[in-house]
């Protein structure tokens, strides 16, 4: 009975390294599209990704959420506000990197955890415990040393951060699969990203094709590298426990932090250091919060689910059925940053 629940988790663990894996080392993917600026790749990124996404899909035949979506015009405006808001945060991932900060940019994904909490408080009204305002003021402290350490504001950092917060805030409240999510973005994306592609063409300034087969169909591969990952996370998702993904989404920054100095060579002054050490400060005290509150919460589920067994009623006994238990503070406290999870560099 153990082994399935077992080799699942496994299933699920292995597909969650995957998916962070990928993200954490696409830094190495987009200088290959060179010399296609930021704008070009973003463009085929967009293209390629419904074509990709599309193709999925028709191999599982689902497509019965788009006769739901279309007649819910205030979740399809919410969908064009979050291809509008991953337009961004792709662009200025994909320029950052091609233009030597990918560390800068990586620290766009470490902060994002305490930008979608501070987002849930000043927008939703949300309660924080201690040790999360502890955090979050932690990370504005990161951010001034920062700031002084760059000699300027981490813009870059700032636009990732507040970007996918913002995307993930409004995921939330469409409420759709993964893949059906990218291919109705994508959808909206489409025909503008198509015509800046065949305008470009026109004007004789396009790489596809000039540059010869090899990075054309690396172009092409912007949608397997957008959409794999997605699905991999999907698999994980439904495996393995929220606080495990949680943990695991840690990994994607830490990889292109290491990309960034050791394989790009990014130059890492002593007060940016110090800045990346509050970050790292905050990101462990919210990570050990969130398990704190995870144990206790199942501990008194435990508790009150043993208390109630003796009082079970089974369905049509006098007409009662048994009490529902109210959500959990862990599943509470997963909810604050569960959008945070699917990060899409």
């Amino acid at each position: 009975m153990t082994g399935k629940p077992a080799a699942e988790r496994r299933t699920g663990l292995l597909n969650g390294f995957a998916a962070y894996g990928m993200w954490g080392l696409v830094p190495l993917f987009w200088p290959l599209l060179k010399p296609a600026g930021a704008v070009e790749i973003l463009a085929h990124r967009m293209v390629w990704s419904l074509v990709f996404v599309a193709a999925a899909l028709a191999v599982v035949r689902r497509w019965a959420w788009i006769g739901e979506l279309v007649r819910q015009p205030r979740r399809l405006a919410l969908i064009t506000v979050a291809a509008a808001v991953i337009t961004v945060n792709w662009g200025v991932y994909i320029w950052s990197v091609n233009s030597g900060h990918v560390v800068e940019a990586s620290l766009g994904y470490f902060i994002n955890p305490l930008v979608t909490i501070a987002m849930g408080v000043l927008l939703l009204k949300e309660r924080l415990r201690p040790a999360q305002w502890a955090a979050v003021g932690i990370g504005a402290l990161a951010v001034v040393v920062l700031t002084v350490g760059y000699g300027r504001p981490p813009w870059i950092s700032l636009c990732l951060a507040f970007s996918f917060a913002t995307y993930g805030l409004v995921k939330k409240k469409v409420n759709l699969g993964g893949i059906e999510s990218l291919a109705a973005e994508t959808a909206i994306q489409f025909l503008p990203a198509l015509g800046y592609l065949v305008w470009l063409g026109a004007q004789g300034e396009s790489t596809f094709g000039a540059e010869g087969a090899g990075h054309a169909l690396l172009l092409a591969a912007t949608g397997i590298v957008t959409a794999l990952p997605l699905v991999c996370f999907g698999a994980a998702a439904i495996r393995v426990p929220l606080s495990t993904l949680g943990l695991l989404q840690y990994l994607a920054p830490v990889f292109q932090f290491l990309l960034g100095i050791l394989y790009f060579k990014e130059a890492m002054p002593p007060e940016r250091w110090a800045g990346f050490a509050l970050v790292w400060l905050a990101l462990t005290l919210l990570t050990w919060d969130a398990l704190r509150t995870a144990r206790r919460a199942a501990r008194a589920l435990s508790g009150r689910r043993a208390g109630a067994g003796d009082t079970t009623v089974t369905p049509g006994a006098g007409g009662a059925v048994p009490a529902t238990a109210p959500p959990s503070e862990a599943e509470t406290a997963g909810a604050e940053t569960e959008e945070a999870l699917e990060a899409k560099p």
